[in-house]
């Protein structure tokens, strides 16, 4: 893996030496952008709106427009803002994790200790695990401050990127049910099938099927298949087929079970 950041783990007066690895990757089909006509492939310039030509990456710069003038600012800028948050994930807080919704994670990364960290950094990662709590920090990467939570598995302190509250959104837009009739044979069934359904989790149970369904069509298309659009069924129509089709959920589990 290649590294995206590197800095340090501000812990109190600790500093542990580490590098960023995204933890994640893509899953969906690699598709390309091709104009209809003769499937010439579509690219994308960087052009200057003045000149109508085309800049490379070495000539374009980043700018604020203060009073219709521009402020040109460079790497060296950036670090200088604040170089402690530039160069240190700084844990400010511990809490406990189930205490952080889930609307605030982002994107989670593998944190790496250099080898003169690696005693300090076990510690982190030990003392996280035994307490059950995950470290609040921010830091700057890519020009931008994140807040983030430090978590411990059993080998390496994960770093989630976790939203500001002022990025999400209020629902109070929402046209949200306030107070339905509900029946409580309706609710003791939903309950039911909820307890039918439950299980402990097991993230490898799940498998991006759609990939391998949409790869299967491409190659079906490629063969000179047909291909027909499938029906969508509507379960229940009215409020009336509310509790036949909780109840016939339930039979379905059942069937399967035995």
């Amino acid at each position: 893996m290649r590294s995206i950041w590197t800095g340090a783990i501000g812990f109190g007066l600790v500093n542990i030496p580490i590098k960023m690895y995204s933890a994640t990757q893509r899953s969906e089909l690699n598709l390309d952008m091709l104009d209809k006509k003769d499937m010439s492939h579509i690219k994308y310039q960087r052009v200057n709106e003045k000149t109508g030509k085309e800049i490379t990456w070495e000539n374009i710069v980043k700018g604020y427009k203060l009073n219709d003038e521009y402020v040109i600012l460079t790497d060296k800028d950036f670090e200088s803002a604040n170089a402690k948050k530039t160069k240190t994930i700084e844990i400010s807080d511990f809490v406990n994790e189930d205490e952080i919704d889930s609307v605030y994670f982002e994107t989670p990364y593998y944190l790496e200790p250099d080898k003169s960290g690696e005693r300090a950094y076990a510690l982190l990662r030990e003392a996280l695990r035994k307490t059950k709590k995950v470290g609040v920090a921010t830091f700057v990467m890519r020009s931008k401050e994140g807040l983030a939570i430090l978590r411990a598995n059993e080998k390496v302190i994960i770093l989630n990127r976790i939203r500001f509250a002022e990025e999400v959104r209020d629902p109070s837009e929402l046209k949200l049910p306030e107070a339905p009739t509900i029946k409580k044979a309706e609710l003791d069934m939903a309950i039911s099938l909820i307890s039918q359904l439950t299980s402990k989790f097991d993230i490898s149970g799940y498998k991006d099927t759609y990939t391998e369904q949409l790869l299967k069509l491409i190659h079906d298309k490629a063969k000179g298949v047909k291909i027909k659009a499938p029906q969508m069924k509507v379960v229940h129509s009215d409020k009336g087929d509310l509790m036949s089709a909780l109840k016939a959920s339930l039979d379905v589990k059942k069937k399967k079970a035995s």
